[in-house]
């Protein structure tokens, strides 16, 4: 499977480790992933402008980025700052910084932004993410103007929830590939 567009692996905390669907995709496919400088107790402007960066860098209107968990967060706050014209977003298992059972050691990512995003985009929850709520999930997608795909029993859909390589997921990014 191959890409038009330059897709961008955006992880959360703790950068995906091995056998996460971002680092098999990065792996499989050759993708890029943004490397942040602080994986475990990000600062929000830090992570924003190395997006921004990234975006810069792989050329701005063909880039595909690939959010999960605070990364999703982090996107919204970089559309919000930099309202580039990239080609979509797919943010997979947002985060809420704000709920009382979001870990502890990030700075700068409250309050959840709640900004129109100025490209397509699709978020993907699941009716059992720890770190944030159905509601509050289709309340950030509705917010963020994205599609809102929902997945049951899925955790966070990352390793820990049994998510290796995400066929299903490949293919909403081929969906926004095609856009």
């Amino acid at each position: 499977m191959s890409f038009q567009s330059t897709v961008l692996i955006h992880p959360g905390l703790g950068n995906s480790g091995e056998g996460h669907w971002q680092t098999l995709w990065q792996d499989q496919y050759n993708l890029e992933r943004v490397q942040q400088r602080d994986w475990e107790t990000p600062i929000c402007t830090d992570w924003v402008q190395t997006l921004d960066k990234a975006v810069l860098r792989a050329g701005v209107s063909n880039v595909i980025l690939v959010g999960h968990s605070l990364a999703c967060v982090t996107i919204a706050y970089w559309a919000e700052l930099y309202k580039r014209p990239i080609k979509a977003a797919l943010l997979v298992a947002p985060s809420d910084t704000e709920a009382a059972s979001y870990p502890s050691g990030t700075t700068g990512f409250s309050p959840m932004p709640t900004v129109k995003l100025p490209f397509p985009s699709i978020v993907v929850r699941s009716t059992n993410d720890p770190y944030m709520t159905m509601e509050r999930a289709q309340d950030m997608a509705e917010a963020w103007g994205s599609e809102l795909i929902t997945i049951t029993n899925a955790g966070h859909i990352n390793v820990g929830s049994g998510y290796g390589s995400w066929p299903a997921g490949l293919e909403l990014l081929q969906q926004l590939d095609h856009l």
